[in-house]
């Protein structure tokens, strides 16, 4: 990025009322908590397609319950434009799925999102310029990120070029791997910051977010290459909670395995979905799996996490709540 894109850039942050902090490592976002030190915002997933399969309709609920709950800002986790990405900063899917779809009131704080690989596809850059913060002020994309907000901590990882698949056998896809190759210098060294940066937060949580799946009983499945290559350090740095999409499903597996007692919460219900295919999984650990559209809501303070599963028409699928003393869950 030039010095004049950067420049224009960092004049939109500071019209947001964001702040950030350019590092070597990964790049960080501020949010303020609150006047009650809480925080509240809307994770969502696999949704761009121009209104289509249900995406509208996942909109409005959205508006609804950002309205009730006084969102401070959403979560993408990614395939955020169907089905190659975007062509360019001037492409029009960047409006006719995002700014003309989510037009609520309450929607219109900074939407943070991360890359899946349907966006690795044709133009990955374009979604990551700062033009596109000029067309639509919500919009932030990078690879990976840090969002800070006092009592919590948001790893944004770029996961899309962990799965050797997109490199071995792309079949009638191209995607554009520039900014990744050499791929094995990217993927260290970004391991390397993320768990640098984990090691030395002091947020009470610390969540990180991916597009693809850990843990899921879904179409996808478990992706294996972040098992063995990104689950570990989250495990080691105690994270409380993995977000992700790839599924077009909603999910929440809860680890028995000892593994710092993580959450896996799928939010991939944004548009397209219905794939009827659940892979067995262990009861003890699923807690939810609906293969349907749909979103989630979380609601954080320092002592307790609050996160809520909701389909198309606003139904509370699945609730449940983390503290750092106690767990309770319902459906």
């Amino acid at each position: 990025m030039g010095s004049c894109g950067l420049g224009r850039w960092m004049l939109l942050l500071v019209f947001l009322g964001l702040f950030v902090e350019m590092t070597e490592e990964l790049r960080r976002f501020h949010e303020q908590l609150k006047a009650d030190g809480s925080l509240s915002f809307l994770v969502v997933g696999d949704w761009g397609r121009k209104g289509l399969f249900n995406q509208s309709l996942v909109a409005a609920q959205m508006g609804k319950i950002g309205q009730k709950l006084d969102i401070d800002f959403v979560i993408s986790t990614g395939d955020n434009f169907y089905e190659d990405g975007l062509r360019g900063v001037n492409d029009p899917a960047f409006s006719e799925s995002f700014t003309n779809i989510y037009t609520a009131p309450s929607l219109q704080k900074t939407w943070y999102a991360v890359l899946g690989n349907h966006d690795y596809r044709d133009d990955v850059e374009a979604e990551m310029s700062p033009l596109l913060g000029q067309k639509d002020e919500r919009w932030l994309c990078f690879r990976s990120f840090i969002l800070h907000a006092d009592i919590a901590e948001f790893f944004f990882v770029d996961t899309t070029p962990f799965v050797d698949e997109y490199f071995t056998n792309p079949g009638n896809n191209t995607y554009d791997w520039r900014g990744v190759l050499p791929r094995n210098n990217y993927l260290s060294n970004l391991l390397k910051d993320l768990d640098l940066a984990l090691r030395g937060s002091t947020a009470t949580w610390k969540i990180v977010v991916g597009h693809h799946t850990i843990k899921s009983a879904g179409y996808h499945g478990v992706t294996q290459e972040l098992e063995v290559h990104l689950l570990p350090v989250l495990q080691e740095n105690n994270v409380d909670v993995y977000m992700n999409g790839h599924d077009h499903c909603l999910e929440h597996i809860s680890s028995s395995h000892g593994d710092s007692n993580m959450e896996y919460l799928t939010s991939g219900g944004g548009s397209k979905a219905w794939r009827g295919v659940m892979k067995g999984w262990d009861p003890e650990e699923m807690k939810l799996f609906y293969d349907g559209q749909g979103f989630m809501s979380v609601e954080l303070n320092q002592t307790r996490a609050s996160f809520v599963f909701y389909d198309i028409f606003g139904n509370i699928l699945h609730n449940f709540s983390l503290s750092k003393h106690s767990f309770h869950s319902s459906i």
